[in-house]
């Protein structure tokens, strides 16, 4: 009897143990390419990366190109215009790919404008079921779930609000999102082990641009991704978005330690905010952002249908997501009620919005929101 019990009692816990636990971040290891003598794509820094490819004149890059596209095209640190050669598609040879990498369920980076003369990026980090075959088409063929739509449609609304803005957008599906909602989305690991890749993505960027700016805009899993970033992105990341966010694994802003601002924002009949807001050892994703107890500035969704209307054209949250994705106001041109210097929510570790005392400390998302927490 007693063995019974031993028994039943190890069948109980197993799943159990399946279940819960700290969570684990794994960095990938990228396949080995016979022949390739540069940098080791596992090991280099995207400096040194960067470094290799300075030095190597511009017949040697392009014959890298040629000989190793699956290398080049996808490795950090490698000047843009090299990786969009390396990338090209001959059926879109319009088409930007930062990375294109067909392993698995696949990784797509996708940039939309000119990388070369940006002053902001605005990176969209997709959630659960999003991979290289629904890219472009959207989970179920609901082409609005779809990452390169979603940035056209930031990119549109961007150029709409300010004609020839030195802006690109990112669609960067650089991490294996969780299929469904089961163990892997009630879990954090994909997110923690996509914060490596998306940290690692953003360093690349800046090796050619270190004055760029950098809004992120995390969807739904998408935002548990930034949040696992956030405490060591650089500090041109200047905004974090959450939208539609199931929780992104912490209990208030603090705790993500990050100097940027944080946003949150949630469609009055998204089904994440009926998620008990709850974490116990690995399983769930804590206190919803969009809860005043969380202390995020608020991004506005009164008008916003379901968990994937947040880039329908008129909608009030694609308005205030491409205000976040103008570069800010050249020095010489800021003004505040004191100094004449534009000043940051995040600066003094509180989350107030300008709009709150009628005056905009920062021209680029001046009426956005009236406050922390709750959403318009």
């Amino acid at each position: 009897m007693n063995r019974m019990w031993i028994v039943a009692a190890l069948l109980l816990a197993t799943p159990a143990l399946w279940l819960f636990g700290p969570t684990q971040a794994v960095a990938p290891v990228p396949p080995r390419v016979a022949g390739w003598f540069g940098p080791d794509p596992a090991t280099a820094t995207t400096g040194q990366v960067a470094a290799y490819f300075a030095a190597l004149p511009r017949p040697a890059t392009d014959d890298l190109v040629r000989r190793y596209p699956a290398v080049v095209g996808n490795l950090d640190g490698v000047p843009a215009g090299l990786r969009y050669a390396a990338n090209r598609d001959p059926a879109q040879p319009e088409r930007q790919y930062l990375v294109a990498d067909r392993h698995g369920d696949g990784r797509v980076v996708e940039v939309l404008g000119d990388l070369g003369t940006a002053r902001r990026v605005t990176i969209l980090i997709p959630g659960v079921d999003t991979n290289r075959a629904n890219f472009d088409t959207g989970l179920g063929g609901v082409v609005r779930r779809a990452p390169a739509w979603q940035a056209r449609r930031l990119h549109a609304e961007i150029s709409a609000l300010r004609p020839g803005a030195p802006v690109a957008v990112i669609a960067w599906l650089g991490y294996d999102t969780p299929e469904g909602v089961r163990r892997d989305a009630l879990r954090e690991d994909r997110a923690a082990t996509g914060a490596l890749a998306l940290r690692r993505f953003v360093a690349g960027l800046l090796q050619d641009r270190p004055q760029l700016e950098i809004t992120l805009v995390g969807h739904s899993y998408g935002s548990i991704v930034a949040a696992h970033a956030a405490a060591e992105l650089p500090a041109q990341v200047t905004d974090i978005v959450a939208i539609g966010s199931p929780g992104m694994g912490v209990p208030d802003r603090a705790a993500l330690r990050t100097g940027a601002r944080v946003w949150a924002g949630s469609a009055p009949d998204d089904w994440t905010r009926r998620l008990p807001g709850v974490r116990l050892l690995g399983v769930g994703h804590g206190r919803l952002p969009i809860d005043p107890a969380f202390g995020a500035l608020r991004l506005p969704c009164a008008d916003v249908a379901g968990h994937d209307g947040y880039f329908l054209r008129g909608t009030s949250s694609l308005r205030a997501m491409a205000h976040l994705s103008l570069p800010s106001t050249p020095p010489a041109a800021s003004t505040s009620a004191a100094s004449g210097t534009a000043t940051d929510p995040a600066a003094s570790g509180t989350a107030t919005d300008p709009a709150d005392s009628g005056t905009a400390t920062d021209p680029a998302v001046a009426g956005l929101a009236s406050g922390p927490g709750s959403v318009l």
